[in-house]
Order: structure tokens, then sequence, then C-alpha cells
């Protein structure tokens, strides 16, 4: 341990996704002197073009929104202080049903040996201590993030490493808050109905199966400057309406779910690197 700095290595799907899920732990870990990786894994060509026109548009040309989503990448990582970004440059494939999962190079046709074995790599370049990614739902079933998901499973078994591994995750109990506050700015927000459990996932888990809280309240500010960096995509990025201040009191603790450690450290935790300081 002593050749090498502790590292986080934070596996995402498109730009935007490191601040949303991660921006605090990233934030905070770095100014703590751990060295932190980002692998984004898709381009974001399907996001948003200048104006908010949308994929499949009159207009929307994704290589100009990949470029254009790389600049901002670029500069949420410094807002965050990332200390290495490493693109696997995939097409972004879109909603799961849209036209994009299938066409070439997107990320979601990639086959999951292909994509881990470019992460196995950085991860043998980079030794991560601790790895973070989506859960096998990719969170919210996102086509890219379900791929960030298997390739990063895959990845860990074929590099042999072992580090602490934790998909993000989020509390019911703040995504019933987050509901609230949506409702108050007008937007559309629909409370999952009890009796479609089972047809489809609901999002984030009860708080008492989640293992590990973050609090990155300190670093609300740096969070949102990040989510902000991409600005393109502002119209798809709610929390930016509720202001710095009501954002920081929503956002303030990041929330993990533990899916391997060797260190023994006892839950819940309150530190992504307990057991390995």
């Amino acid at each position: 341990m002593a050749d090498r700095p502790l590292t986080l290595m934070a596996v995402h799907a498109h730009p935007d996704d490191e601040a949303t899920a991660t921006g605090g732990v990233l934030a905070r870990y770095a100014a703590d002197g751990v060295r932190t990786v980002l692998v984004t894994c898709t381009d974001g060509g399907c996001g948003d073009g200048p104006g908010g026109v949308k994929p499949g548009e009159a207009g929307h040309d994704p290589a100009a929104v990949a470029a254009l989503r790389r600049k901002e990448l670029e500069a949420s990582c410094q807002v965050l202080g990332v200390s290495h970004l490493e693109l696997l440059g995939y097409a972004d494939s879109g909603m799961m049903g849209w036209p994009a999962n299938d066409a070439p190079g997107s990320f979601w046709s990639t086959p999951v040996a292909e994509g881990a074995a470019r992460l196995a790599e950085l991860m043998l370049r980079y030794r991560p201590d601790v790895v973070v990614t989506y859960d096998e739902n990719g969170f919210y079933g996102h086509p890219d993030h379900i791929q960030a998901n298997r390739i990063t499973t895959a990845a860990l078994s074929q590099a042999g490493l072992t580090p602490k591994v934790y998909w993000t995750t989020a509390p019911r109990s703040t995504m019933k808050k987050f509901g609230e506050i949506m409702r108050e700015f007008g937007a559309d927000w629909e409370e999952p109905d009890p009796s479609e459990d089972g047809a489809r996932p609901q999002i984030g888990l009860p708080d008492e199966d989640i293992t590990t809280w973050v609090d990155t309240t300190e670093f609300g500010g740096r969070k949102y400057d990040a989510l902000l960096a991409h600005a393109s995509q502002s119209e798809n990025i709610f929390f930016l309406r509720m202001g710095k201040e009501r954002f920081t009191e929503l956002m303030g603790v990041e929330t993990f779910v533990r899916v391997h450690d060797t260190t023994g450290a006892a839950l819940p935790e309150r530190d992504l690197f307990a057991g390995l300081r």
C-alpha cells in the first residue's frame, strides 16, 4: 500500500453520471488525498443537442453532441478534482427500446467480454482499492448503466483483483422527499404503485438495506457546480432547478450497497475506505 496511493475507481455510463451519482464522494476523497479515477463508458451522443433538440429530431448530430459533452465532462472532472479520466468511447445506446440500442458500436450491443477486457486493463493499471458502479438493473433500467455493471463485474474477475465494490443506490425515504420537491417545482412525478411490485424494479432501496452512508455535505456545492458544467443537458438535470442550498440539503449524503469486501469493516459504514486505513 505504501508504494501507491489509495485509489477510488468509479465506472459510469455517460458524461454527467459521475456528478449525479458520485460527485460528492469523488470530491470528498480527492480532497482527502485519494487518487480518483473516473471511467466513462459512452460518448453521450444520445443526449440533447443545442436548443434541447432530441435524438432523432432534425438538427440532432450525435457526433457534435458527443464532442460537446466530452468538454463538459472534462470541466466537471476539474470541479470534482478527479485525478484521471478514462474514456472507453462506446456509442451511447439511448434509452431501453431505442433503435440506438442495436446500432453498430453502441455500448449495449458490445460483447461484455470485450468491454470487460478494456476495463480490466485499466483496473490492472490503477489497482483500485474501491470500485463503484451501478446495480444489476442500472439503478433505473438504462441499458448503458446495466452494461456498465456487467463489464465491471466481469473485469474484476478477469483482473483477479479484490477491491471493495459498491453499487450506487438511493434510500426510499429520500426518493419520497425528492418526489415532493419535484411536484413543488411543477414536474411530473408518480409515486410507485405497490400493486405493481414485481412488474418493474423500484428505484432505490429501503433505508435498512443500504450498507454505506457517506456524508458529502461539505462538497455539495462542488457537486452542484459539476452538474452545472453539463449545461447542454440542463433540461434533463432536474436537480439544478433547486438551487445550490436546497440541492445540498437533499443530496448531501451519498448512499451505496457494499457487494464485495475483504476488510471485515462493520456495517453500516460511513466511509467507502473503512477497513483500508
